[in-house]
This record gives C-alpha cells, structure tokens and sequence, in this order.
C-alpha cells in the first residue's frame, strides 16, 4: 500500500502564488520610479539653472577665451594646452555644477574631445537642430571672430534655453578642429556626419561680435533656417560671406550632404587678419540674442 505524500503547509502554497507575483511587481514599480526619478530630476536640472542672455556674462566670457586662454589650436604647446583649457571652460559652464546639463565628451581624431549637450524635444520622432561651434583658432591668432564670439554666444544660446521644451530636440555640439587647416578638420567633420544623423537644420555659429545682425549663408537656397531669419538677420550669398574660399565649417559639412547653415554677423575671417580685436560692446549680446530666438524658432512646428 503507498504512502500518502505529506499535505503542503498552506503558508507555502501562499509564498509560491505570492513571491513571483511580488518580484514582478517590485520589478515593475522599480522601472516606474527609475524613469520618473530621471524625467523629474530632468525637469527640475533645467528650471534651475536656466539663465538669460547678459552682456556683462558674454563679454567676460569672450575676454577669458581670447586675453586669458588665448591661441587653441595643435601648433605649439602653449596652443595645445589653450585647446584643452577652452574644452574645460566650455564643460564647466555647461555642466551640472552651473547650467546643469550633462556634458558628453566624445573623443574627436586627436587629443581633444567633441563636447555635446542636449535639450530634450517633446516629439521624439521629430528630427533635431543641431546648433555647432568650433572652439579652436587660427595658429597665431587669439581668435577673437574665429572662432571666440562664435563659442562665447552658443554658450549663451545653451543657458537661455536650457529651461525651455521645444518641439524638437536641440544639440549644442563644440567641436576642436575648423579653423586651424592643418589640424583634423575633415575628420572632425566626418564625426559631426555620424553624430548628426537626426539633423533637420544644423546652425554653424561663428563670428558673432562684428554686429547686431545675423547673416545666413548656405549652398542650399531652400535651407530650413533660411526661412525662419525675418527680422533676425538677413540672408547673405556664399561669394559674399567666404569670399570664394570653401573652408568653413558649414561648407565642408554640406559638402558631406549636410543640411548645414553658416550663421555670423560678418564674413570668414582673411588669413591676413590678426584676429585680435574684440568689438564693440553690445554687439556679441544682440546677435546671441537672435541666435536664441533663431534655435527657438528652428525646433518649433513648420
């Protein structure tokens, strides 16, 4: 005759219902927290440290770029280190402890990193504005107009808006290499192709202390931005702004098949130019202010 098996306790037929029932909804709340912990700090990071366009903030951050930094570029040393000391400022006044974004340092063909933050768009399947400045200079040279305002004023751009919730996501990307030829510029370009791939308009910003207005140039008539410009700016023909050279920032990426647009208050910076005269004040406030009201008008709906 075979034994009878042992009745279960009923506690343990409770636990074996309850303990998988248990994880998989711990599991579930935990995910929920996880995302709304990251989307609430999100929110709060931005409405913190958001802070408007200053011309007492831009001037003193284009002075430290161009009498306390100085020459960035790979040629000697000193420039080298520059470089490097111009991707610090540029991370510090970008990152948690001031503006609070998060700072993604992406390594670029050299030494130097592609610095990149992001302002999150409310339609994730919109395509994004990339707004780029390139934070070398010429060898020799200070860079004042190449590229110091052009940094000094994205910098700016990135602050005044960092509160806000565009429709599409906005990329502030700095890049090392666009002014100094001999360094990597078509490399560094090639980077900026495989990062940009979502880019409905990208906004290169350079030379924005020689006035209140913004010039818009691009080898494509129908560029996105050159439609949203009225009453920022005007539209102004490649022979006019490169003086028929095609090494700027926004040239080489559209020649890459780019949706690039050249954005300035003057043209390229001559080779015989010294560079090292900081304009009038004023100027480099009025112009990142448009730059602002530029992206904002750039990530809203058509």
């Amino acid at each position: 005759m075979s034994e009878i098996p042992p009745k279960r306790p009923i506690w343990a037929t409770a636990l074996l219902v309850v303990l998988p029932l248990w994880l998989i909804a711990s599991g579930v709340f935990a995910m929920w927290y996880y995302f709304h912990r990251e989307r609430k700090s999100e929110l709060l990071e931005q409405e913190r440290f958001a802070t408007t366009v200053s011309q007492v903030s831009l001037e003193d951050d284009l002075r430290k770029i161009v009498e306390v930094i100085g020459e960035r570029n790979g040629s000697s040393e000193k420039a080298a280190a520059n470089l490097g000391r111009m991707a610090s400022m540029i991370e510090g006044t970008l990152g948690p402890a001031n503006t609070g974004y998060t700072v993604r340092r992406i390594a670029g063909p050299a030494e130097w990193p592609l610095l990149q933050v992001t302002l999150r768009g409310s339609d994730a399947e919109a395509k994004a504005v990339w707004v780029i400045s390139s934070y070398d200079s010429r060898p020799g040279s200070p860079g004042v107009e190449a590229n110091g305002s052009g940094v000094a004023a994205t910098l700016a751009a990135a602050q005044a808006l960092a509160a806000e919730k565009p429709l599409t996501t906005v990329h502030f990307l700095f890049v090392p290499h666009a002014n100094d030829l001999e360094g990597p510029v078509v490399e560094t370009a090639a980077q900026v192709k495989s990062l940009a791939t979502d880019a409905k308009a990208i906004l290169c910003v350079e030379s924005m202390g020689a006035g209140e207005t913004l010039w818009l140039t691009s080898r494509d008539a129908t560029a996105f931005p050159l439609g949203k410009v009225s009453g920022l700016g005007r539209i102004k023909g490649a022979e006019v702004v490169c003086l028929g050279e095609d090494q700027d920032l926004a040239s080489v990426l559209f020649e890459m098949n780019l949706p690039a647009v050249r954005v300035a208050t003057r043209p390229m910076v001559t080779p015989d130019e010294s560079d090292a005269e900081i304009g009038p004040p004023g100027f480099l406030s009025a112009s990142a202010g448009r730059l602002v009201e530029l992206i904002r008008r750039c990530a809203a709906p058509r």
